[in-house]
């Protein structure tokens, strides 16, 4: 996975920061986005978050998460 990757969420996960859904569990599995950003340093240090990869979804959405929760669409 790069960034610019479309991908897709394939596992169940509940949010309750979705822009039409505010502070409501709101299922993410299925939704379609691009990956923004992969964290892999902080200040020129390697570092190992949780939850490395970024998704954009739409304008307004966008979500950490971890590599095994998604699926790439295309490249």
């Amino acid at each position: 996975m790069k960034v610019g990757d479309r991908v897709r969420v394939k596992t169940s996960i509940i949010v309750y920061i979705h822009p039409e859904h505010r502070n409501q569990p709101f299922d993410i599995k299925g939704l379609e986005g691009e990956i923004a950003s992969i964290i892999e340093d902080w200040n020129g240090r390697p570092i190992s978050p949780n939850l490395p990869i970024q998704v954009k979804f739409g304008d307004k959405f966008k979500v950490h998460l971890k590599s095994e929760e998604l699926e790439v669409i295309s490249e």
